[in-house]
C-alpha cells in the first residue's frame, strides 16, 4: 500500500528582525497504515513546527508532505483544508474544540467536515471509550484539564481518519486514562490508521512501533549522530 504519510527533506525557517531559527533542517518520514510513530525532543526541537507542516496548517519552506498520496504542501488553504478534513485527524495543545459547541457537537462539526454526519453510535461509543460518556452535553469550558484533553482525542478521531497526528495526547491526564489513551491510539493503528504523537512521555514512547528523536530541527538517532 505504500506510506499514507509522507515527508520529504522539510525545512522550516523562521525569522525575527535580523535572525533566522532553523526550525526543520532536512527533515523526513514515512508513516504506513497501522503504524505508531513518537516523535521525541527536547523543547525547541522542532517538534511542534513537523506536526504542523505534515497537518498542512504550515507550509515547509522546502521539501513536501504527502497525505494518502495526494501533495499538501504549497497547495491554497481550501485545498489543504479539504484534504485535513478527509485524511487528518488532529490533537494539538493548543485545543481543537469550539468553545460555543458540546462536546458531542465538536464531534458531530468534525463528522459533518469531512462528509459523515450521521454516525451518532460511533460518537456515543467513542465518548464511551474514553471514559466521557457523561459529559457529552458539556462545553469545554466546564471540563477538566484531562476531560478536555480526551474530548480534543474524541474529536480528533471523529470522523476516523486514515491520519492521526497527536501533540501530547497525555500530557494533561493521570496515569489511568494515559493508559486509555494508548489504548485508543493502538486500536487506531490496529485498525489500519497511521498515527504520529509528538511527547515527552516514556510510557508514549515505549508504546510506538518506532521512534523518531529530532535536535535542533534535525533527525538524529538515539547516540545523537545525525541521520
Amino acid at each position: 500500500m505504500g506510506p499514507v504519510l509522507q515527508a520529504e527533506n522539510l525545512y522550516r525557517f523562521f525569522h525575527t528582525g535580523d535572525e533566522e531559527t532553523l526550525a526543520l533542517r532536512g527533515v523526513s518520514l514515512a508513516v504506513e497504515p497501522g503504524e505508531v510513530v513518537a516523535v521525541t525532543g527536547p523543547s525547541g526541537s522542532g517538534k511542534s513546527t513537523l506536526l504542523a507542516c505534515l497537518a498542512g496548517l504550515d507550509d515547509p519552506d522546502g521539501g513536501m508532505v504527502f497525505v494518502a498520496g495526494q501533495l499538501m504542501s504549497r497547495r491554497p488553504e481550501p485545498v489543504r483544508a479539504a484534504l485535513r478534513a478527509r485524511h487528518i485527524g488532529m490533537l494539538f495543545q493548543s485545543g481543537n474544540l469550539l468553545e460555543h459547541l458540546t462536546v458531542e457537537q465538536n464531534l458531530a462539526l468534525v463528522q459533518r467536515l469531512a462528509h459523515d454526519a450521521h454516525r451518532i453510535s460511533d460518537r456515543q461509543a467513542l465518548l464511551a471509550d474514553l471514559g466521557l460518556a457523561g459529559r457529552a452535553g458539556a462545553y469545554p469550558s466546564e471540563l477538566s484539564g484531562g476531560e478536555a484533553a480526551r474530548a480534543g482525542l474524541a474529536a480528533a478521531l471523529a470522523s476516523d481518519p486514515p491520519v492521526l497526528l497527536a501533540d501530547e495526547p497525555t500530557g494533561e491526564v493521570d496515569s489511568a486514562a494515559e493508559v486509555r489513551v494508548l489504548a485508543l491510539l493502538r486500536a487506531r493503528a490496529q485498525a489500519g490508521g497511521a498515527v504520529v504523537v509528538v511527547t515527552h512521555s516514556p510510557a508514549v514512547a515505549a508504546a510506538a512501533d518506532r521512534t523518531i528523536a529530532l535536535r535542533d530541527g534535525m533527525v538524529t538517532d538515539l547516540e545523537g549522530r545525525t541521520g
